[in-house]
Parts: C-alpha cells; sequence; structure tokens
C-alpha cells in the first residue's frame, strides 16, 4: 500500500503544533519538558528562552525552581549533548542512552589515543567515587585523575567520567539570572535514588515521534543519537507517510497533522533549540537556501521563525545589554514585521526584567 504524500508546509505545522510553538499553551513548566523530552540546555539560559515562546505566562522562577528543588536537571543525554529534563525522565532516558553518552569517549581518534592502554573500567569506578563525594568541574577532575594515570591526557580522563558515570550538573549554573561553574555529581546522589535501568528506546521513540513527527528513521537517529533505529520503528504500532522526496515517515497513530494553511505566529527561538537540531532533513523548519547561515554560522545567535520558518537571527545586546537586535535573512510581509517587532518587544522584556531602554530593532541582511 503506497503511504499517503506530507508535503513541506503539512511537516512544518505538524512540528510547530507539536513543539507549543502555533500557540502558546497553558501548561506547567514540568509538564512542557516532558512533552518535548526535554530541552537542549549546554547554553543555560536556553531552556528559558524556549519554555517562554511555547508557555502561557511562563515566569523564568518556575523552572529554576525545578532546578533547584531537584525535580529537573541538566545531563548529557540525547546525542549526548546536555538537556534540562525532569527528574523523572532523567532515570528514564539515561539507561536508553547510555551507549550514546560513553561512544563518545571512544569515537574521537584523538581521545582514543590518548587513553591508550588505561583501565576504562577503573578511571569509572575512581570517578564515580569523586563525583559522588561532592560536585566537581572538568578542571578539579583533571587534578585528581592526572596523578593516578599519569600516562593518560587528563582532560580525556575528565571528559571519559563525565560520560562513563550517570551525572547531573548542580545548580546554580543553569538557574535563572545566576552563574556558577559547570559542576557535576553522580545522579544516584543528587536524585537520592537510582537511574533507571531499562534500556529500552521504545517509548521515548514513540515520544519523539509524538513531540516532533511524522519522522524519518534517519531524523530518529539524528536526535536520540541511538542505532538500531528501524527495528524499533518496526516493531512500533504506527501509522506511515512518505515525504516530499518519498522518504518513510513514521507517526503515532494519534498525532495531529494541522492544516498547512494554519497560521503561524512570528516565534523567537534560542540558539540551539531542538527544533531546529532534531530531523535529519531540517526543510521542514530551515529553508534550504537559508541552510548554511541558519544552522552552521548563527554563532550566539538565536533563530527567528516567520510563518512557521527561520527567516533571521536575533540576539540581545547594545552598550546596556538591553537592546534586542534582529536580522533578516530576506525580506518579509509588513504585517510579519509589525508581529515580529510585537513578539521581539515581549522577548526583550522577558529578558532584561521590563527595563526600560532600547526596544527591538529589524534589519535585513545585505547578503
Amino acid at each position: 500500500m503506497t503511504a499517503d504524500a506530507l508535503d513541506r508546509r503539512t511537516l512544518n505545522r505538524a512540528l510547530l503544533h507539536r513543539q507549543l510553538l502555533l500557540g502558546r499553551r497553558d501548561l506547567s513548566a514540568t509538564d512542557a519538558v516532558e512533552h518535548l523530552v526535554g530541552l537542549q540546555a549546554q547554553n543555560p539560559d536556553d531552556p528559558y528562552v524556549g519554555l517562554w515562546s511555547r508557555l502561557s505566562d511562563f515566569r523564568a522562577e518556575e523552572l529554576a525552581t525545578l532546578l533547584t528543588t531537584r525535580r529537573a536537571v541538566r545531563a548529557s543525554l540525547m546525542r549526548a549533548t546536555i538537556h534540562l529534563v525532569t527528574a523523572r525522565d532523567y532515570r528514564r532516558l539515561r539507561p536508553v542512552v547510555e551507549s550514546v553518552v560513553e561512544r563518545t569517549v571512544y569515537q574521537n581518534a584523538a581521545r582514543r589515543e590518548q587513553l591508550d592502554g588505561v583501565d576504562m573500567e577503573a578511571v569509572a569506578s575512581v570517578g564515580r567515587e569523586l563525583v559522588g563525594e561532592a560536585p566537581r568541574t572538568q578542571a578539579e577532575l583533571r587534578d585528581l585523575l592526572g596523578p593516578r594515570w599519569p600516562d593518560a591526557d587528563p582532560a580525556a580522563l575528565a571528559y571519559a567520567v563525565r560520560m562513563l558515570v550517570p551525572v547531573v550538573f548542580t545548580p546554580p549554573r543553569g538557574v535563572w539570572g545566576e552563574t556558577g561553574p559547570a559542576a557535576m555529581t553522580a545522579a544516584e546522589g543528587w536524585l537520592d535514588g537510582e537511574v533507571g535501568t531499562d534500556p529500552s528506546p521504545d517509548e521515548p521513540v514513540r515520544r519523539y515521534l509524538a513531540a516532533f513527527g511524522p519522522a524519518t528513521a534517519a531524523d530518529v537517529r539524528t536526535w536520540s543519537g541511538l542505532t538500531g533505529v528501524g527495528d524499533v520503528l518496526d516493531r512500533l504500532d504506527l501509522r506511515t507517510f512518505a515525504d516530499g522526496n518519498g522518504r518513510l515517515l513514521y507517526d503515532v497513530p494519534d498525532g495531529s497533522l494541522p492544516d498547512p494553511d494554519t497560521p503561524a505566529p512570528p516565534r523567537f527561538l534560542p540558539e540551539f533549540d531542538n527544533v531546529l537540531l532534531s530531523h535529519d532533513d531540517r526543510t521542514r523548519v530551515v529553508p534550504a537556501e537559508y541552510r548554511e547561515r541558519a544552522l552552521t554560522q548563527r554563532f550566539g545567535k538565536g533563530a527567528v521563525l516567520v510563518d512557521g520558518f527561520v527567516a533571521g537571527e536575533w540576539k540581545l545586546g547594545g552598550d546596556d545589554e538591553r537592546e534586542l537586535s534582529v536580522e533578516l535573512y530576506g525580506p518579509i510581509a509588513d504585517s510579519d514585521r509589525e508581529e515580529l517587532i510585537e513578539e521581539g518587544t515581549r522577548l526583550r522584556a522577558f529578558l532584561t526584567d521590563g527595563a526600560d531602554g532600547a526596544t527591538v530593532t529589524v534589519t535585513e541582511s545585505a547578503s
């Protein structure tokens, strides 16, 4: 049987709806973080901007409190990148992506050479004790591990502990308005309980499709870093479609597919947002002509969505760090520009706690 074909705009609206970007939703931060299967968080403030763009009346203190009360954590998970997830989801997801996280220790040729001949089980054991005693930074781990394995590279040893041992990054880093070292501690001690042991990816993959689908097997691999995704998709109870290039798309049976003409208001995304990073084929949200600028050249800046697609970038700057500037990659309609300025004004107020001063400037790129 031939699968129904879904065009790019249909996939775009499905993604935006499932990512809570077609209209702000009245959800708690906890429910939103779990629905999204975590938020990319190597930039500590990114999850706050991501939730502000998705939720009605979101307050930064709500998410900050989840971190300080240990109901949410920042840790290396999908793709071995730092995500903010609920404590409950950390216990679920860590055993699923354990192989992904561990693989990063050995897949780099230089790192393998730096650890040649080292008993990695012993390194993990010692590291587990060290991060169990107190939160440790990478620098502290280098200093503590280096003398024990003098023939190995201390930085590689510290990195191995971070990946081989279930750890979470501790506040105040990641708390809105605060700064602190990137210190990590043993997850079991921080969460006062064992990390889960079920490595089955079935439920996380199903949740990915509910939040990011319809999607190809390659999309699932890109989001998770997992191998063997095809087998997982084949055994789940899913419906299938095809994209414009004939590739097979998988979806949960009740996944929403909004009308492709559904209006999509302008949205501001943080520099690292899973909407931009969690598909192998990202044309459902990043126009092909903007791919290089949006995905590889947008250093230190967020992304701007207009009519559901990346149309430019933004940053907070100026002499007093209170001016929100938007650089569009091309012309947009006057009505879209007006809505963009209104949304940007609200974002600037959120980022600066309502401070007076410069508002929003919008320019078009010369290139």
